[in-house]
């Protein structure tokens, strides 16, 4: 609990932000290396450790709700951050810089985003979540994920009859560079740093937003789900500022597979989930944004400033109606 009034809420807000700016670049810093280490391309990379590492937050708000019974709060925090990582934060980015997208993100990664999009809405459709649903959903996490490991240590070296932005972006690691201690305790220390800023940014700004007197489902889907996003967000950005597009893109499509498949299922395994009407408007969001997304990264494998900047606005447009009553 963060004590105090919005002055000080806020204040605590600001100095979360500057913790998860720090912590991020010590991550990607320590995280790409570590890929090279291993002989693993950055994409792979970002879409299973640093996917996993910056959803952390998630898994915790998650977990933790679903033990107290809150089921609002644990299925919309999933949701919203979900469809904020794919609109906000891919907006963002690629207002920032144009994104070229690897092959194998599109064909194999978008049909294992939308796949896994697919099963969750399925499960959660009669607005509850069993603990069979929950094994399910966590083993087709833990499937995928060992499908990609493999495909990893499998794929071909790059010919000469890719373009360059597809060398550029999908180039296998071939040279394996040393991971010293001292990367392992930037590893370990930048996310930690990541998880306690985003820790302290999400209980600062639900309580902020309770003053006003916001629903429980708006906070979890909008407040807390984009405080919980603020790890991925900063990672993706420091990630495509320093060149590392894999790590960029990739964390936000490894870290929506995870959080709707991985920590819905292992927290309706802890305890089964109940949740609100609500839930149905935001899966029809978050289907919709999904289906877009994929298909703008299908068209050319390149996302535009104008598609990121219309992703970016139907988030806003998502908070408004929510705040106002008017939708999920």
């Amino acid at each position: 609990m963060v004590r105090g009034g919005p002055v000080v809420q806020i204040g605590v807000i600001i100095l979360s932000v500057v913790g998860l700016w720090i912590g991020a670049r010590l991550l990607v810093d320590a995280v790409v290396r570590l890929a090279r280490r291993f002989g693993l391309s950055d994409l792979t990379i970002g879409l299973t450790v640093v996917a996993m590492g910056t959803s952390t937050p998630e898994l915790t708000v998650s977990i933790d709700a679903a033990l107290k019974g809150l089921g609002d709060i644990a299925v919309a925090n999933v949701l919203g951050s979900n469809i904020y990582n794919l609109a906000f934060i891919l907006g963002v980015i690629s207002l920032l810089k144009v994104i070229p997208i690897a092959e194998s993100l599109v064909r194999r990664d978008g049909l294992a985003l939308l796949a896994s999009t697919l099963l969750g809405g399925i499960a959660i459709l009669d607005l509850r979540l069993t603990r069979l649903e929950g094994l399910l959903l966590a083993g087709s996490f833990v499937a995928y994920t060992a499908s990609l490991l493999r495909a990893s240590r499998t794929e071909p070296e790059p010919n000469t009859e890719r373009s360059p932005t597809d060398e550029a972006v999908v180039r296998p690691v071939t040279e394996r560079a040393a991971f010293r201690g001292r990367d392992a305790a930037f590893l370990v220390g930048g996310l930690a740093l990541v998880l306690v800023s985003g820790d302290y940014m999400v209980v600062a700004a639900s309580e902020l937003a309770r003053g006003v007197g916001i629903s429980e489902w708006v906070i979890g889907g909008t407040i807390v789900a984009a405080g919980t996003s603020t790890p991925e967000f900063a990672v993706s950005l420091v990630a495509v500022r320093r060149g590392s597009l894999g790590v960029s893109v990739g964390n936000v499509v490894g870290s929506n597979i995870y959080n709707i498949t991985g920590i819905l299922g292992l927290a309706a395994v802890l305890r089964p989930l109940a949740m609100s009407g609500t839930a149905i408007e935001s899966l029809a969001w978050l289907a919709g944004i999904s289906l877009l997304m994929v298909a703008a990264l299908w068209t050319g494998r390149v996302l535009s400033r104008i598609e990121g900047g219309v992703f970016a606005v139907s988030e806003l447009v998502r908070w408004v109606l929510g705040i106002l009553g008017v939708g999920g």
